[in-house]
């Protein structure tokens, strides 16, 4: 989506949003804050029904579940590749955006494709996948992610587990990571490990903790401005949105 009277091309700034898990379904829906944080300024918006998500009933569910994983971001690369065919936008003014669940997309897209895109927020993240069982709500996600403890399993996730497949000889996009110090359902532990280790390799990371909020990273309205004002000031110098 995009501002009437614009014609997008490569040059377009735009995010592509995703999140592709336990059958939650992204429906088309208004949002202010898009439209006038980034859509009225020139920005296009994609958003991105992959598998994993519950778009298309309980087998597209299904379909990307434990070892099958690797399905939901494959189709998100494809996604993002088909936008930059298309001529919509191209890699230097392509952002990708996700939380929770989508954080750990992201995080995934980016370790796997750096090539695709020039920004990339993600928000109240999993990235440690083979520890995410023993810490706070984790354990009750075997059902969608598969038991690191597994050995099949855990052969699956390490390919895919964004932690696990950082590494400092290749090229990242200047990443924003943003997590809640109170977040009782994923543990800011991935949020800071991730960033130390990112740091420790050489590569340009932001960071963000809010002190409260639990996992919506925000307390009140105040905290929820100051963190979309933090994600679309980001995409704008990433993206060039002036």
């Amino acid at each position: 989506m995009h501002r009437k009277g614009i014609k997008p091309n490569k040059n377009t700034p735009t995010i592509l949003y995703g999140y592709g898990g336990f059958e939650i379904s992204l429906k088309p829906s208004y949002s202010a804050t898009i439209g006038k944080l980034w859509l009225e300024r020139g920005g296009a918006y994609a958003v991105a029904n992959i598998r994993g998500g519950g778009e298309f009933g309980p087998r597209w569910h299904k379909a990307a579940l434990k070892t099958k994983r690797q399905r939901a971001y494959d189709d998100f690369i494809a996604v993002a590749e088909d936008l930059i065919k298309r001529g919509i936008t191209s890699p230097k003014h392509l952002g990708i955006s996700g939380g929770s669940n989508g954080g750990l997309l992201v995080g995934a897209i980016f370790t796997q494709r750096p090539d695709l895109m020039n920004g990339v927020v993600c928000r109240v993240p999993l990235l440690d996948m083979l520890r995410y069982t023993k810490l706070l709500a984790g354990a009750s996600w075997a059902a969608e992610y598969g038991d690191p403890e597994d050995p099949e399993m855990r052969k699956a996730i390490l390919r895919y587990s964004p932690y696990q497949n950082v590494f400092p000889d290749r090229q990242y996009p200047k990443v924003f990571i943003e997590t809640s110090t109170k977040d009782d359902r994923v543990h800011p532990g991935h949020a800071r490990k991730m960033v130390a280790r990112m740091r420790e390799q050489g590569h340009e990371v932001l960071y963000f903790e809010n002190t409260e909020g639990g996992h919506s990273a925000g307390a009140n309205l105040k905290q929820h401005a100051k963190r979309y004002a933090l994600e679309y000031v980001y995409f704008s110098r990433q993206l060039g949105l002036k």
